[in-house]
Formats: C-alpha cells, sequence, structure tokens
C-alpha cells in the first residue's frame, strides 16, 4: 500500500518525539515559533542564499522552485535539472513513505553517467549529531529516487572566518565529508520512515511524557498543550536556578513533573535551597544590610549602562565575524552626588557599522570616574573587551571602563528573592516586586532583546521608511532607557537610599 510522503523535516521530528510528528501532521495549528526559532530561520534562509553563490561561481546552477507549494512541479523540474551541467539548489526527491529537498548538487563528472555529490548547508558553527540524521535520511530518499550519489557533505559557518568586506564571502563555509557514516545508516533510515508512518496512521496523540519541559524538541508547539494531560506541580523543580550536579540532574530527569518541596535539599547549592524555602512559605528574602554593605564602598557619581546588539550568520561589515555581537545602541543613566539623575543614549541605525561610533559615544558618556554598574556583568564587559581589541587608539578607554564595572546582579543573587521570581533573577522577574509600576509590557513595539534585534533590522533595511525609522529609533530609545532606570530604582533598593528621590 503506497504511503503519503512524509517530508525530511517531518521524519526529523519524529527522531526527536513522535508526540511531535502527530502534532505538526494533524494539530499543524498549534505550532509556534518563538523569536530564537525565527531567528534561526532566518540565518538559514541567509546561509542558504549565500551557498547558491559559493556553490554557482559560474551562474550555470538550477534553483527548484517551492515558493507556490507545488510538489509535484518541483519533482518534475528537479528531473529535469538532474540531465544539465550545473548544480541544483533545493532538488526534490521522493519515494514511496518519504519526501526530501537537498540543498546543494553537484555533478562529480561530466561524463553522460552521471554521479553526483550532496552538500547540506547549516547555519550553525559546528556539526550537531542530529545533523547526522538529517543527512542520512537526505541521502537514503536520494539514492532510493535513482541517483547515482557518491558523497555527501555538511557544510557549516566558520566562527573565525572574518568578512573582509566587497560582497566576498569565500572561505565562510566548511565542508565535512560525512559519507561513511550516512551511508552506513540506510536500513535504519528505513525503520524510521516505517515507524513514522505508524504514528501518523495513529487516530489518537501517542501518550508521550514530557521528560524535560523545555527541552529543545518542544520549541515549536506550546508546552502548555502536553502540560495539560499530566499532572502540575504547585512549585515545578523547573524553578531551581542552575541546575548543574550530575545528581540534581538524575533527580529531575527522574521526576520532570516534580514539586520543589520533594526535592532533598543535600542535593542543592545554597542558593537553591533558599529559593526552596522561600517560595515554598511565600516570604521574601532580603538581606538589607548585606545589600547595603556590597554597594558601600562604591561612592557616586555612578553609572548605569546597558546595550543592545545584533548578530548576523552573513556578515554584512567589513572586519566582523558570524554571529558577532555587535553593539548598535547603550543607554546610561548617570546618578550624580546630590541625587540629579541624567540620561544619555545612542542608537544607530544608517545601516554602516555602529562599532566605532558607539565606542566614541560610549567612552564620553561613562565619564572618568565612578561606578559603572551593569546587570550581568559578563555581557557588556565582553563587548567592551571586543570593541578594545577592535580600536587600539580607545582600547586604554575602554578597558578603564570595565575596570569600574560593578555586576548588580550577583549582589541581587545574593541578598534578594522574591517567590514571584520563580527561580529567575533576570531584572523583568525581579522588579514587578521592588518597582511593580515600571512595566515593560506598557512600551510601544519593543519590549525585549529579542524584538531589539527585529526592530534594528527592519530600521536598516531599504525599503525601511524615513518615517518608520525614526519611530522604531524612538522605541529602541524607550526600551534600552528602561533597562538602565530600573537598575538605577534598584540599586536605590539594594542601597536603601530613600534620600534619594528618582
Amino acid at each position: 500500500m503506497s504511503m503519503r510522503p512524509l517530508s525530511k523535516s517531518k521524519l526529523m521530528a519524529y527522531r526527536q518525539c513522535a508526540k511531535r510528528l502527530w502534532l505538526e501532521v494533524h494539530r499543524p495549528g498549534l505550532r509556534e515559533d518563538p523569536a530564537a526559532t525565527r531567528a534561526s530561520f532566518r540565518a538559514g534562509h541567509q546561509v542558504g542564499a549565500l551557498a547558491q553563490q559559493l556553490y554557482d561561481v559560474e551562474g550555470e546552477g538550477t534553483t527548484i522552485d517551492l515558493r507556490l507549494g507545488n510538489i509535484s512541479k518541483a519533482l518534475a523540474q528537479t528531473q529535469d535539472a538532474l540531465e544539465t551541467p550545473g548544480p541544483i539548489f533545493g532538488a526534490g526527491f521522493a519515494i514511496d513513505g518519504a519526501l526530501s529537498f537537498a540543498d546543494v548538487m553537484l555533478r562529480t563528472s561530466k561524463s553522460d553517467a552521471a554521479a553526483w555529490r550532496m552538500v547540506e548547508v547549516k547555519s550553525s558553527t559546528e556539526i550537531k549529531d542530529y545533523y547526522l540524521e538529517d543527512a542520512s535520511i537526505q541521502a537514503f530518499i536520494a539514492k532510493r529516487a535513482g541517483v547515482a550519489l557518491e558523497s555527501i557533505a555538511l557544510a557549516h559557518i566558520n566562527r573565525n572566518w572574518v568578512y573582509p568586506g566587497d560582497g566576498d564571502y569565500r572561505g565562510l563555509l566548511v565542508e565535512h565529508d560525512v559519507s561513511g557514516h550516512v551511508f552506513r545508516r540506510e536500513d535504519e533510515v528505513q525503520t524510521w520512515i516505517n515507524a513514522a508512518q505508524a504514528v501518523v496512521r495513529q487516530p489518537d496523540e501517542p501518550a508521550v511524557r514530557i521528560s524535560r519541559p523545555r527541552h529543545a524538541v518542544c520549541v515549536r508547539l506550546p508546552l502548555a498543550h502536553c502540560e495539560r494531560a499530566e499532572p502540575c506541580a504547585d512549585h515545578p523543580v523547573q524553578w531551581l536556578p542552575r541546575v548543574q550536579g550530575k545528581a540534581l540532574k538524575g533527580w529531575i530527569d527522574a521526576h520532570p513533573r516534580g514539586d520543589l518541596n520533594d526535592v532533598p535539599d543535600d542535593l542543592l547549592t545554597d542558593m537553591q535551597r533558599r529559593v526552596k524555602a522561600h517560595t515554598l512559605s511565600g516570604e521574601t528574602f532580603f538581606d538589607a544590610q548585606g545589600a547595603a554593605a556590597d554597594l558601600a564602598g562604591h561612592s557616586l557619581p555612578a553609572y548605569f549602562i546597558d546595550f543592545e546588539t545584533i548578530q548576523f550568520a552573513v556578515p554584512i561589515w567589513k572586519g566582523t565575524r558570524p554571529f558577532q555581537q555587535i553593539p548598535f545602541q547603550f543607554s546610561v543613566h548617570r546618578l550624580s552626588a546630590d541625587g540629579q539623575l541624567e540620561h544619555r543614549s545612542f542608537v544607530d541605525l544608517s545601516g554602516d557599522d555602529p562599532s566605532l561610533a558607539f565606542t566614541r559615544a560610549l567612552v564620553s558618556a561613562c565619564g572618568d570616574t565612578g561606578p559603572v554598574f551593569v546587570y550581568n556583568a559578563s555581557f557588556e564587559a565582553t563587548r567592551i573587551r571586543e570593541l578594545a581589541g577592535r580600536f587600539g587608539h580607545l582600547e586604554s578607554a575602554l578597558l578603564a571602563i570595565n575596570a569600574r564595572i560593578v555586576d548588580l546582579l550577583r549582589i541581587t543573587e545574593r541578598r534578594y528573592y522574591h517567590p514571584g521570581q520563580k527561580g529567575s533573577w533576570s531584572i523583568k522577574s525581579v522588579l514587578p516586586a521592588i518597582a511593580p509600576e515600571l512595566n515593560y509590557g506598557a512600551l510601544d513595539g519593543v519590549q525585549d532583546g529579542a524584538m531589539a534585534m527585529d526592530a534594528f533590522r527592519e530600521a536598516i533595511a531599504p525599503e525601511t521608511s524615513s518615517q518608520r525609522r525614526t519611530q522604531i529609533e524612538k522605541q529602541l530609545t524607550a526600551y534600552c532607557g528602561l533597562d538602565t532606570y530600573a537598575m538605577v530604582r534598584l540599586w536605590q533598593f539594594l542601597a536603601g537610599r530613600r534620600d534619594i528621590a528618582l
């Protein structure tokens, strides 16, 4: 009996979770793509487009058109392209029960008996284990469809490559031949196809329990759907922060729906025990004396800084690397010794590399003395060191700023915990308890870092109007400004400085 072909992505969904496959086929409306997934798709499209440029220098290639979703037409177009001398991009192959589209197909000879090399292009900077399963499915379907496939390679981004400019992307992608591994798995792939087809034929969704509620396989389906089928803990174990110990990880894997009340204290760190105790009691922990002492040595004036960054899988600015986090915006609040609060901001939406202008403005805005407060020092400090490495004439000034950095996150983690934080010390989790009137949800357009990156991409796009760009600039400035004002309010709370009116 002929089976409806399942796409490679559906087969990979089965390999990750049988319930995910069933839901993607029978309940596609449940799918949700969070910001991180959308960014991954965008990077994949960019790298895919670049691969066509790199693998078709002579312009002889054929790109299979799937824009209208006409699979039969795409398969027929592929068969025609197999008779041409150039590379094929998005070549489609179908067998009983399975369907796939290969990223790149390259002839290995010019003879009449054509043989082929397949390249699967990934937008990551390393080969992940599941890429080998992905490639195994691709190769199996192509070979069973009659293609003389000699080899298959995985290509990924070289993280150390630096863009030389002028549209020269040679060297961005690096290849790894995986033919030996992939060709040995043909029987295994056929088993996957048969099993996936059996799952799809089931009238009801499979009874698969959640092993780790935030596992990557669930990223495209709302967890709430699967969680409704299982008992819900009042205080989920997933609220425990920094789960690193092997014993605790093992306990959570064995009790994925467990409650904090059931976790043995001897498996927990001091921080985790504090989260457990105060979450269960509903009482706030605040070591006011300790927090004030932590901050007593940092006199005013003080600076509170926050950065927003952008990263590209395919760099667009000379001298930058793939996925390099490039600052395009900062906010600085300066609190003077007499309690006066001033705000300075920078945002560059010109479309040019903002790095140098950002650096100059930051050095000017941070002054020469006084603590520089950040929330999670590793982020801003790393960006500053990177800028110091790029702009030698400003290195000493930048490193001097880094030497003044004080991390408010570390102080907050040691001295404060509200049950409403649910194990998180993100500033958005802490803020509702200490300054509930500051609401990110009330901001227009940009309310988090992912939205800031999306807004930046829109702003620098050539088709974006000047009016819209101005609107985006205002939204970005308001969002980043709230981040640093929130830090000022947090500092005031931790330091016990009620004498300063903000």
